[in-house]
């Protein structure tokens, strides 16, 4: 993968955003915020909202069935590049609506269509901001699905296309819709478990090898190009060419920016940061398998603020929950603890381990919840109703790629060299029983990790006001991407 570097191709990037930017403008002149599309005009109780959806192979389908259950709204266009699965998405979705919405492999098209007030994102993630900024650009309200960004620089684009057009935009992340969960925060933040130290995320979900690496044919229903989009347009080298590029880098962000985006997101919440970690470092590997994948199957990352601790685990091959908990954050307290373990529920426990208060309630309504709440805000053209505005999203998914940098950046290491590399760390962790966990976790699936060798990242500097790392160039170079031509995310101070 060719990485951008702002010291050798600033000005090319620069420039190539620029006339991106400027023939987007120029074919959405026509529907950029109409006379009664404004920023900051309510929409009436009986006007219908006009819809959107693109990338409809997986979630896609969920945001489909969330704006077809809202009498608000109604989907006038599915864009997919695939063409079989979106016109078998459209038929599906006319037969519930009573209208057939319009299939169009080019998204572009749709935001051309003055009638759409709404983009709902569902594309694979190297896809989510040129989307989400391409829509706003149009004079749409955005719906992004997590994380929000592939790349650190990238999200920061996209916050700013939605703060400088008024633009509504939410982020993907539906547990901040959850009852349980608002409310869980709720207490955390009244100071009745005491100050909050640390908040430990889990994502403890198993998965299974993607098949060897190889040179496989795109399926000819897909339009290849306008799938790649600004990622790279290289050979599909794995087996299953949708959901699988989650693990491969030029795509996806690998579990910790899939399923742990969300956990990401409710720990940074719980911990009232607004901002990046000021230090991150992460260590794993891809344990047993030797497939097309590239991201890690078990990743320990941690961030650093100060006085407050955010550690992340990921582990993809079998495992026992901890402190009850698989897929859920973990908040460690002066005076107590409060163990989240789904989507639908939370536990306040004091020193000893006694229950103090339980949180029940959401689940399988949060999709629903949560776009009914962007439904709210968009018609009443108050992006304060969100309940995960794009900045939330953006920096909760900031995290995540922060934690991918060091990983990436990181040499191979003996288990015996682990625990002096992690030396630097100041943050409020006890690590050594952190990889002690994580070890016992590798040889349960018979990986002897003194045999095996650890992947340990780079103990990197952040600078939080600037979002990028102190005096590293090379890390810098992974905070965005070297966009293909025609499909170039302008940098924030281009939109």
């Amino acid at each position: 993968m060719t990485l951008y570097s702002r010291f050798s191709s600033r000005r090319q990037f620069l420039e190539d955003s620029m006339l991106a930017t400027a023939a987007t403008l120029a074919a959405t002149s026509a529907t950029t915020v109409s006379a009664d599309q404004e920023p900051g005009k309510p929409v009436g109780p009986a006007e219908k909202l006009g819809v959107a959806v693109l990338g409809v192979h997986g979630q896609g389908q969920t945001h489909l069935a969330c704006y077809v259950n809202n009498p608000a709204t109604e989907i006038l266009y599915i864009c997919d590049p695939d063409q079989r699965i979106g016109e078998a998405r459209a038929e599906a979705v006319g037969q519930k609506q009573g209208r057939r919405p319009k299939h169009v492999k080019d998204m572009r098209q749709a935001f051309d269509d003055p009638a759409v007030d709404i983009v709902s994102i569902a594309t694979p993630n190297h896809w989510h901001c040129l989307a989400g900024i391409w829509a706003m650009l149009a004079g749409k309200d955005v719906y992004v699905e997590k994380p929000v960004s592939q790349f650190v620089r990238e999200g920061r684009s996209l916050v700013t296309a939605a703060r400088k057009h008024k633009r509504i935009c939410q982020s993907g992340t539906q547990s901040r819709s959850s009852p349980a969960i608002r409310q869980a925060i709720e207490y955390l933040h009244s100071g009745k478990l005491g100050d909050v130290k640390l908040a430990r995320g889990l994502c403890y979900n198993q998965r299974d090898s993607i098949g060897p690496r190889g040179t496989f044919e795109v399926p000819p229903h897909i339009d290849y190009d306008l799938w790649c989009g600004p990622a790279p347009d290289g050979p599909v080298t794995r087996r299953q060419f949708h959901y699988d590029w989650h693990w491969q880098w030029d795509y996806g962000n690998g579990d910790i920016g899939n399923q742990g985006i969300h956990q990401m997101d409710i720990a940074r919440w719980g911990l009232g940061v607004d901002r990046l970690s000021r230090a991150v470092i992460s260590c794993g590997y891809r344990y047993r398998w030797q497939d097309a994948g590239e991201t890690p199957n078990s990743l320990v990352t941690i961030h650093d603020y100060d006085s407050r601790t955010l550690v992340f685990e990921v582990r993809n091959l079998p495992t026992a929950p901890y402190r009850g908990a698989a897929v859920g954050v973990i908040f460690e307290c002066s005076d107590g603890f409060l163990v989240n373990p789904s989507e639908d529920s939370a536990t306040a426990l004091d020193k000893q381990g006694n229950v103090i208060t339980t949180f029940k309630g959401g689940d399988r309504h949060n999709h629903q919840r949560h776009t009914d709440n962007f439904i709210d805000a968009v018609r009443s053209r108050s992006a304060e109703m969100l309940n995960a505005d794009v900045l939330d999203g953006h920096l909760s998914s900031a995290l995540c790629h922060l934690s991918n940098i060091s990983y990436r950046l990181g040499e191979l290491v003996s288990a015996e060299e682990m625990p002096q590399r992690l030396e630097p760390l100041s943050a409020r962790e006890n690590v050594r029983e952190t990889l002690d966990r994580t070890a016992a976790h590798l040889r349960d699936n018979n990986v002897d990790p003194s045999n095996q060798k650890w992947q340990c990242g780079s103990w990197l500097k952040v600078d939080p006001d600037t979002e990028s790392f102190i005096e590293n160039p090379r890390a810098d170079k992974l905070l965005v991407r070297n966009d293909r031509g025609g499909f170039v995310v302008p940098p924030p101070e281009q939109i």
